[in-house]
Protein backbone atom coordinates (compact mmCIF):
# COMPACT_ATOMS: atom_id res chain seq x y z
CA UNK A 1 0.00 0.00 0.00
CA UNK A 2 1.19 3.86 -0.42
CA UNK A 3 0.23 6.13 2.43
CA UNK A 4 -0.14 9.70 2.37
CA UNK A 5 -0.69 11.99 5.74
CA UNK A 6 -2.83 14.95 5.33
CA UNK A 7 -3.23 18.22 7.75
CA UNK A 8 -6.71 20.40 7.74
CA UNK A 9 -7.06 23.59 9.50
CA UNK A 10 -11.08 23.52 10.47
CA UNK A 11 -12.61 26.25 12.53
CA UNK A 12 -13.04 25.41 16.09
CA UNK A 13 -16.46 26.72 16.33
CA UNK A 14 -18.60 25.28 12.95
CA UNK A 15 -21.61 27.14 13.86
CA UNK A 16 -20.71 30.32 15.77
CA UNK A 17 -22.71 33.32 13.79
CA UNK A 18 -20.88 35.32 11.06
CA UNK A 19 -19.42 38.33 12.71
CA UNK A 20 -17.16 40.46 10.44
CA UNK A 21 -16.70 42.84 13.68
CA UNK A 22 -15.71 39.91 15.92
CA UNK A 23 -11.58 38.58 16.80
CA UNK A 24 -10.70 36.03 13.65
CA UNK A 25 -12.05 32.64 14.69
CA UNK A 26 -10.16 30.24 16.78
CA UNK A 27 -8.77 27.00 14.51
CA UNK A 28 -7.57 23.24 15.50
CA UNK A 29 -6.00 21.03 13.33
CA UNK A 30 -7.66 17.80 12.19
CA UNK A 31 -5.18 14.79 10.93
CA UNK A 32 -6.10 12.03 8.48
CA UNK A 33 -3.99 9.51 6.66
CA UNK A 34 -4.89 8.02 3.02
CA UNK A 35 -4.34 4.60 2.49
CA UNK A 36 -4.35 3.26 -1.51
CA UNK A 37 -3.66 -0.25 -2.82
CA UNK A 38 -0.06 -0.61 -4.54
CA UNK A 39 -2.07 -2.39 -7.17
CA UNK A 40 -3.01 0.96 -8.37
CA UNK A 41 -0.93 2.67 -10.14
CA UNK A 42 -0.37 6.33 -9.19
CA UNK A 43 -2.10 7.97 -11.80
CA UNK A 44 -5.43 5.42 -11.47
CA UNK A 45 -5.45 5.89 -7.71
CA UNK A 46 -5.83 9.62 -8.31
CA UNK A 47 -8.51 8.95 -10.53
CA UNK A 48 -10.17 6.31 -7.37
CA UNK A 49 -13.48 7.61 -5.29
CA UNK A 50 -12.92 8.22 -1.64
CA UNK A 51 -13.86 6.33 0.86
CA UNK A 52 -14.58 8.20 4.24
CA UNK A 53 -13.68 5.92 7.66
CA UNK A 54 -15.34 7.26 10.52
CA UNK A 55 -14.08 4.94 13.52
CA UNK A 56 -15.80 3.91 16.87
CA UNK A 57 -15.47 6.00 19.74
CA UNK A 58 -15.93 8.63 20.81
CA UNK A 59 -12.21 9.57 21.40
CA UNK A 60 -10.83 6.39 19.17
CA UNK A 61 -8.39 8.02 16.78
CA UNK A 62 -8.27 6.36 13.02
CA UNK A 63 -6.32 2.74 12.92
CA UNK A 64 -2.40 2.59 12.05
CA UNK A 65 -2.13 0.05 9.47
CA UNK A 66 1.00 -1.57 8.73
CA UNK A 67 -0.62 -3.36 5.66
CA UNK A 68 -3.81 -3.78 3.62
CA UNK A 69 -6.33 -6.47 5.57
CA UNK A 70 -9.91 -7.38 6.24
CA UNK A 71 -12.41 -4.51 5.20
CA UNK A 72 -9.20 -2.60 4.30
CA UNK A 73 -8.28 -4.60 1.89
CA UNK A 74 -11.69 -5.46 0.14
CA UNK A 75 -12.16 -1.46 -0.27
CA UNK A 76 -8.92 -0.42 -1.43
CA UNK A 77 -10.29 -2.34 -4.53
CA UNK A 78 -12.22 0.74 -5.72
CA UNK A 79 -11.57 3.58 -3.00
CA UNK A 80 -8.88 5.73 -1.57
CA UNK A 81 -9.17 5.41 1.79
CA UNK A 82 -9.07 8.53 3.83
CA UNK A 83 -8.89 7.47 7.42
CA UNK A 84 -9.46 10.46 9.96
CA UNK A 85 -8.33 11.17 13.17
CA UNK A 86 -11.46 12.62 14.35
CA UNK A 87 -10.71 16.53 16.46
CA UNK A 88 -9.48 15.64 19.65
CA UNK A 89 -8.04 12.40 18.80
CA UNK A 90 -4.88 11.16 17.66
CA UNK A 91 -2.48 13.70 15.74
CA UNK A 92 -5.55 16.33 15.33
CA UNK A 93 -5.10 18.97 17.87
CA UNK A 94 -4.94 16.66 21.12
CA UNK A 95 -7.22 16.55 24.57
CA UNK A 96 -5.88 15.12 27.22
CA UNK A 97 -5.15 15.58 30.75
CA UNK A 98 -1.94 18.42 29.75
CA UNK A 99 -3.50 20.02 27.34
CA UNK A 100 -7.32 20.22 28.26
CA UNK A 101 -6.70 22.27 31.68
CA UNK A 102 -4.85 24.91 29.69
CA UNK A 103 -7.82 25.70 28.34
CA UNK A 104 -8.50 27.50 31.92
CA UNK A 105 -11.51 26.64 34.38
CA UNK A 106 -13.66 23.23 34.35
CA UNK A 107 -16.56 25.85 32.70
CA UNK A 108 -13.87 26.52 30.12
CA UNK A 109 -12.74 23.24 29.82
CA UNK A 110 -16.81 22.13 29.35
CA UNK A 111 -17.43 25.26 26.93
CA UNK A 112 -14.44 23.47 24.44
CA UNK A 113 -15.91 20.27 24.78
CA UNK A 114 -18.95 21.10 23.45
CA UNK A 115 -17.10 21.52 19.77
CA UNK A 116 -15.95 17.58 20.07
CA UNK A 117 -19.14 15.96 19.03
CA UNK A 118 -20.81 14.03 16.20
CA UNK A 119 -21.73 17.58 14.38
CA UNK A 120 -18.80 19.58 14.54
CA UNK A 121 -16.84 16.01 12.93
CA UNK A 122 -19.52 15.98 10.26
CA UNK A 123 -18.57 19.53 9.75
CA UNK A 124 -15.11 18.67 9.27
CA UNK A 125 -15.31 16.09 6.98
CA UNK A 126 -17.02 18.51 4.68
CA UNK A 127 -14.56 20.91 4.91
CA UNK A 128 -12.11 18.39 4.04
CA UNK A 129 -14.26 16.73 0.67
CA UNK A 130 -14.10 20.18 0.24
CA UNK A 131 -10.47 20.72 0.16
CA UNK A 132 -9.94 17.35 -1.92
CA UNK A 133 -12.01 18.66 -4.18
CA UNK A 134 -13.88 14.88 -4.02
CA UNK A 135 -17.30 14.27 -5.51
CA UNK A 136 -20.44 13.19 -2.69
CA UNK A 137 -18.26 9.94 -1.13
CA UNK A 138 -18.87 6.85 0.71
CA UNK A 139 -18.48 6.96 4.55
CA UNK A 140 -18.07 3.55 6.29
CA UNK A 141 -18.74 4.29 10.31
CA UNK A 142 -18.23 1.80 12.86
CA UNK A 143 -19.84 1.71 16.24
CA UNK A 144 -20.05 5.52 16.61
CA UNK A 145 -18.73 6.27 13.50
CA UNK A 146 -22.33 4.90 12.33
CA UNK A 147 -23.72 7.35 14.85
CA UNK A 148 -21.34 10.23 13.37
CA UNK A 149 -22.83 8.29 10.14
CA UNK A 150 -27.23 9.00 10.97
CA UNK A 151 -25.73 12.81 11.90
CA UNK A 152 -23.99 13.67 8.43
CA UNK A 153 -26.74 11.96 6.82
CA UNK A 154 -29.43 14.51 8.76
CA UNK A 155 -27.04 17.92 8.28
CA UNK A 156 -25.46 17.44 5.15
CA UNK A 157 -26.52 14.18 2.65
CA UNK A 158 -25.28 15.93 0.02
CA UNK A 159 -21.69 14.90 0.52
CA UNK A 160 -22.32 11.64 0.62
CA UNK A 161 -22.55 9.14 -1.98
CA UNK A 162 -23.75 6.24 0.47
CA UNK A 163 -23.25 5.05 3.83
CA UNK A 164 -22.01 1.93 5.21
CA UNK A 165 -22.49 1.46 8.93
CA UNK A 166 -21.49 -1.42 11.31
CA UNK A 167 -22.50 -2.00 15.27
CA UNK A 168 -23.86 2.24 15.16
CA UNK A 169 -27.70 2.78 14.65
CA UNK A 170 -28.19 5.22 17.29
CA UNK A 171 -31.52 6.35 19.12
CA UNK A 172 -32.56 9.04 17.58
CA UNK A 173 -34.44 10.13 20.36
CA UNK A 174 -35.22 9.48 24.03
CA UNK A 175 -32.70 9.84 27.43
CA UNK A 176 -29.37 7.41 27.55
CA UNK A 177 -31.13 5.40 30.22
CA UNK A 178 -33.41 3.73 27.81
CA UNK A 179 -29.98 3.07 26.41
CA UNK A 180 -28.71 1.55 29.48
CA UNK A 181 -31.37 -0.12 30.58
CA UNK A 182 -31.05 -2.32 27.59
CA UNK A 183 -27.13 -2.65 27.50
CA UNK A 184 -27.21 -3.78 31.25
CA UNK A 185 -29.53 -6.27 30.02
CA UNK A 186 -27.45 -7.74 27.60
CA UNK A 187 -24.02 -7.53 29.48
CA UNK A 188 -26.04 -9.34 32.13
CA UNK A 189 -26.52 -12.26 29.32
CA UNK A 190 -23.24 -12.11 28.40
CA UNK A 191 -21.63 -13.30 31.46
CA UNK A 192 -23.79 -16.25 31.40
CA UNK A 193 -22.68 -16.84 28.07
CA UNK A 194 -19.10 -16.77 28.71
CA UNK A 195 -19.17 -18.29 32.40
CA UNK A 196 -20.79 -20.97 30.82
CA UNK A 197 -18.07 -21.55 28.32
CA UNK A 198 -15.27 -21.25 30.72
CA UNK A 199 -17.00 -22.29 34.29
CA UNK A 200 -13.87 -22.07 35.69
CA UNK A 201 -13.21 -18.60 35.13
CA UNK A 202 -16.62 -18.16 37.56
CA UNK A 203 -14.05 -19.00 40.50
CA UNK A 204 -11.18 -17.17 39.03
CA UNK A 205 -13.13 -13.90 39.24
CA UNK A 206 -14.35 -14.26 42.48
CA UNK A 207 -11.33 -15.15 44.08
CA UNK A 208 -9.77 -11.97 42.09
CA UNK A 209 -12.76 -10.02 43.94
CA UNK A 210 -12.18 -11.55 47.40
CA UNK A 211 -8.16 -10.68 47.10
CA UNK A 212 -9.22 -7.10 46.33
CA UNK A 213 -11.17 -6.54 49.08
CA UNK A 214 -8.04 -7.80 50.95
CA UNK A 215 -4.85 -6.92 49.63
CA UNK A 216 -3.75 -3.70 48.09
CA UNK A 217 -2.98 -4.30 44.70
CA UNK A 218 -0.79 -1.66 42.35
CA UNK A 219 -1.39 -1.01 39.10
CA UNK A 220 1.10 0.23 36.44
CA UNK A 221 -0.45 3.44 36.18
CA UNK A 222 0.71 4.11 40.35
CA UNK A 223 -2.94 3.25 41.11
CA UNK A 224 -4.48 0.50 43.56
CA UNK A 225 -6.65 -1.99 41.07
CA UNK A 226 -10.35 -1.90 42.95
CA UNK A 227 -13.28 -4.22 42.25
CA UNK A 228 -14.74 -2.18 40.07
CA UNK A 229 -11.80 -1.21 38.06
CA UNK A 230 -11.37 -5.24 37.21
CA UNK A 231 -14.72 -5.15 36.41
CA UNK A 232 -14.22 -3.33 33.59
CA UNK A 233 -12.66 -6.53 32.03
CA UNK A 234 -15.84 -6.90 30.69
CA UNK A 235 -15.07 -5.04 27.74
CA UNK A 236 -13.59 -8.12 26.62
CA UNK A 237 -17.13 -9.45 26.32
CA UNK A 238 -18.13 -7.74 23.47
CA UNK A 239 -16.26 -9.03 20.92
CA UNK A 240 -16.99 -12.49 19.04
CA UNK A 241 -13.40 -13.89 19.22
CA UNK A 242 -11.74 -11.42 21.43
CA UNK A 243 -13.97 -12.75 24.04
CA UNK A 244 -11.91 -15.41 24.87
CA UNK A 245 -9.03 -13.33 25.37
CA UNK A 246 -10.40 -12.68 28.42
CA UNK A 247 -10.12 -16.45 29.36
CA UNK A 248 -6.35 -15.73 28.58
CA UNK A 249 -5.97 -12.58 30.88
CA UNK A 250 -7.78 -14.43 33.93
CA UNK A 251 -5.57 -17.65 33.60
CA UNK A 252 -2.39 -15.29 34.23
CA UNK A 253 -4.16 -13.87 37.45
CA UNK A 254 -1.97 -15.50 40.23
CA UNK A 255 1.35 -16.19 41.08
CA UNK A 256 2.86 -17.69 44.66
CA UNK A 257 4.83 -15.26 46.48
CA UNK A 258 6.28 -15.39 49.78
CA UNK A 259 3.52 -13.53 51.55
CA UNK A 260 0.58 -15.17 49.80
CA UNK A 261 -1.04 -15.34 46.46
CA UNK A 262 -0.49 -12.27 44.20
CA UNK A 263 -1.65 -10.93 41.16
CA UNK A 264 1.34 -11.46 38.59
CA UNK A 265 2.46 -8.65 36.91
CA UNK A 266 1.45 -9.87 33.33
CA UNK A 267 -1.94 -9.76 34.18
CA UNK A 268 -1.58 -6.56 35.93
CA UNK A 269 0.23 -5.29 32.68
CA UNK A 270 -2.15 -6.68 30.52
CA UNK A 271 -5.49 -5.01 32.74
CA UNK A 272 -3.84 -1.44 32.76
CA UNK A 273 -4.71 -1.40 29.06
CA UNK A 274 -8.57 -2.13 29.53
CA UNK A 275 -9.16 -0.02 32.16
CA UNK A 276 -6.68 3.40 32.00
CA UNK A 277 -8.21 6.41 29.82
CA UNK A 278 -4.94 7.86 29.30
CA UNK A 279 -4.93 6.96 26.09
CA UNK A 280 -8.45 8.12 24.77
CA UNK A 281 -9.84 10.45 27.82
CA UNK A 282 -12.43 11.82 25.68
CA UNK A 283 -13.98 8.44 26.06
CA UNK A 284 -14.83 9.17 29.34
CA UNK A 285 -15.83 12.54 28.88
CA UNK A 286 -18.18 12.62 26.35
CA UNK A 287 -19.61 9.05 26.33
CA UNK A 288 -22.74 9.92 27.47
CA UNK A 289 -22.81 13.42 25.70
CA UNK A 290 -23.25 11.09 22.89
CA UNK A 291 -26.97 10.70 23.37
CA UNK A 292 -27.89 13.86 25.30
CA UNK A 293 -30.44 16.22 22.88
CA UNK A 294 -32.03 18.86 24.71
CA UNK A 295 -31.44 16.83 27.68
CA UNK A 296 -28.82 16.32 30.75
CA UNK A 297 -27.30 12.78 31.04
CA UNK A 298 -26.72 12.78 34.72
CA UNK A 299 -24.49 9.88 35.19
CA UNK A 300 -26.82 7.36 33.25
CA UNK A 301 -25.12 4.40 33.61
CA UNK A 302 -24.26 4.89 37.06
CA UNK A 303 -28.03 5.87 37.79
CA UNK A 304 -29.22 2.48 35.71
CA UNK A 305 -26.83 0.18 38.08
CA UNK A 306 -29.22 0.85 40.84
CA UNK A 307 -31.90 -0.54 39.14
CA UNK A 308 -29.23 -3.57 38.26
CA UNK A 309 -27.65 -4.10 41.44
CA UNK A 310 -26.26 -7.50 40.30
CA UNK A 311 -23.14 -5.49 38.64
CA UNK A 312 -22.26 -3.69 42.01
CA UNK A 313 -18.78 -4.61 42.77
CA UNK A 314 -19.72 -6.39 46.48
CA UNK A 315 -22.22 -8.32 44.57
CA UNK A 316 -21.57 -12.31 44.51
CA UNK A 317 -21.49 -13.65 42.12
CA UNK A 318 -19.34 -10.90 40.89
CA UNK A 319 -19.99 -9.40 36.98
CA UNK A 320 -18.43 -8.00 34.24
CA UNK A 321 -19.75 -4.41 33.04
CA UNK A 322 -19.23 -3.22 29.37
CA UNK A 323 -18.54 0.04 28.30
CA UNK A 324 -20.31 1.81 30.93
CA UNK A 325 -18.74 5.43 32.20
CA UNK A 326 -19.09 5.93 35.95
CA UNK A 327 -18.63 9.14 37.90
CA UNK A 328 -15.52 6.99 39.99
CA UNK A 329 -13.45 7.07 36.81
CA UNK A 330 -12.93 10.28 37.94
CA UNK A 331 -11.14 9.39 40.75
CA UNK A 332 -9.70 6.07 40.46
CA UNK A 333 -7.82 6.55 36.78
CA UNK A 334 -4.35 8.92 37.51
CA UNK A 335 -5.26 10.30 33.89
CA UNK A 336 -8.87 11.37 34.64
CA UNK A 337 -8.39 12.68 38.51
CA UNK A 338 -7.64 16.13 36.75
CA UNK A 339 -10.62 16.08 34.63
CA UNK A 340 -12.93 15.26 37.52
CA UNK A 341 -14.45 18.56 37.45
CA UNK A 342 -15.28 19.24 33.79
CA UNK A 343 -16.75 15.37 33.46
CA UNK A 344 -19.26 16.44 36.27
CA UNK A 345 -20.12 19.80 34.35
CA UNK A 346 -20.73 17.45 31.36
CA UNK A 347 -22.46 15.24 33.08
CA UNK A 348 -25.10 18.15 34.32
CA UNK A 349 -25.07 19.89 30.81
CA UNK A 350 -29.09 20.50 29.77
CA UNK A 351 -28.60 22.25 26.68
CA UNK A 352 -27.04 19.52 24.24
CA UNK A 353 -27.93 20.70 20.43
CA UNK A 354 -29.90 17.39 18.61
CA UNK A 355 -27.44 15.36 16.94
CA UNK A 356 -30.10 14.13 14.58
CA UNK A 357 -32.82 15.45 12.31
CA UNK A 358 -35.95 12.94 12.16
CA UNK A 359 -37.82 15.01 9.62
CA UNK A 360 -34.44 14.69 7.22
CA UNK A 361 -33.76 10.99 7.97
CA UNK A 362 -37.79 10.09 7.38
CA UNK A 363 -36.98 11.41 3.68
CA UNK A 364 -33.06 10.52 3.40
CA UNK A 365 -32.22 9.64 -0.50
CA UNK A 366 -28.76 8.58 0.36
CA UNK A 367 -27.92 4.65 -0.22
CA UNK A 368 -27.20 3.13 3.30
CA UNK A 369 -26.83 -0.31 4.51
CA UNK A 370 -26.05 -1.50 8.26
CA UNK A 371 -25.13 -4.50 9.69
CA UNK A 372 -26.98 -4.90 13.14
CA UNK A 373 -25.10 -7.82 15.60
CA UNK A 374 -28.48 -9.37 17.45
CA UNK A 375 -26.35 -9.91 20.42
CA UNK A 376 -24.71 -6.72 20.76
CA UNK A 377 -23.82 -5.38 24.66
CA UNK A 378 -22.73 -1.74 23.08
CA UNK A 379 -25.50 -0.73 20.77
CA UNK A 380 -28.33 -2.28 21.00
CA UNK A 381 -30.54 -4.71 18.71
CA UNK A 382 -33.73 -3.41 19.67
CA UNK A 383 -33.32 0.10 19.37
CA UNK A 384 -31.14 -0.32 16.67
CA UNK A 385 -34.32 -1.82 14.15
CA UNK A 386 -36.13 1.39 15.88
CA UNK A 387 -33.63 3.41 13.99
CA UNK A 388 -33.21 1.62 11.00
CA UNK A 389 -37.15 2.01 10.57
CA UNK A 390 -36.84 6.00 10.89
CA UNK A 391 -34.56 6.45 8.31
CA UNK A 392 -36.11 5.91 4.73
CA UNK A 393 -34.33 3.36 2.42
CA UNK A 394 -32.03 1.90 5.25
CA UNK A 395 -30.95 -1.27 4.35
CA UNK A 396 -30.63 -3.47 7.18
CA UNK A 397 -28.55 -7.12 7.61
CA UNK A 398 -28.95 -8.19 10.87
CA UNK A 399 -26.72 -11.23 12.19
CA UNK A 400 -25.49 -13.55 15.32
CA UNK A 401 -22.49 -14.54 13.75
CA UNK A 402 -20.50 -11.67 14.58
CA UNK A 403 -20.57 -9.12 17.75
CA UNK A 404 -19.73 -5.73 18.20
CA UNK A 405 -16.16 -5.89 16.63
CA UNK A 406 -17.32 -7.95 13.63
CA UNK A 407 -15.21 -6.29 11.09
CA UNK A 408 -12.67 -7.09 13.07
CA UNK A 409 -12.95 -11.15 12.76
CA UNK A 410 -14.09 -10.85 8.91
CA UNK A 411 -14.39 -7.28 7.48
CA UNK A 412 -13.96 -8.23 4.17
CA UNK A 413 -16.85 -9.83 3.61
CA UNK A 414 -18.73 -7.73 5.88
CA UNK A 415 -17.60 -4.48 3.93
CA UNK A 416 -18.46 -6.10 0.73
CA UNK A 417 -21.80 -7.62 1.81
CA UNK A 418 -23.04 -3.76 2.86
CA UNK A 419 -21.51 -2.09 -0.37
CA UNK A 420 -23.86 -4.63 -2.23
CA UNK A 421 -26.86 -3.85 -0.12
CA UNK A 422 -26.35 -0.05 -0.68
CA UNK A 423 -25.70 -0.84 -4.29
CA UNK A 424 -28.44 -2.96 -5.13
CA UNK A 425 -31.41 -1.92 -3.06
CA UNK A 426 -30.82 -4.68 -0.75
CA UNK A 427 -31.29 -7.07 -2.52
Amino acid sequence: MRTVEHWFTVPLDHFAPDDPSAPAAETITVFAREYVSAAHSEEAAAALPWLLFLQGGPGGRGNRWASLGGWGKAAAAEFRILMLDQRGTGLSTPIDRHTLPARGDAAAQAAYLEHFRADSIVADAELIRAALESAPWTIYGQSYGGFCALTYLSFAPEGLREALITGGLAPLAGSADEVYRATFQRVAARNGEYFGWYPEDRETVERIARHLRSTTEIMPDGAPLTVERFQMAGSFLGGNTRVDSLHYLLEDAFVAAPGGPRLSDAFLEQLQAVVSRRSNPLYALMHESIYGQGQATNWSAWRMLGENPWFRPDAEPLLLTGEMVYPWYFEQDPALQPLRDVAELLAAKRDWKPLYDSRALAANTVPVAAAVYTDDIYVDRDLSLQTAAAVRGLQVWETADFHHDGIADDGERIFARLLGMARSGGR
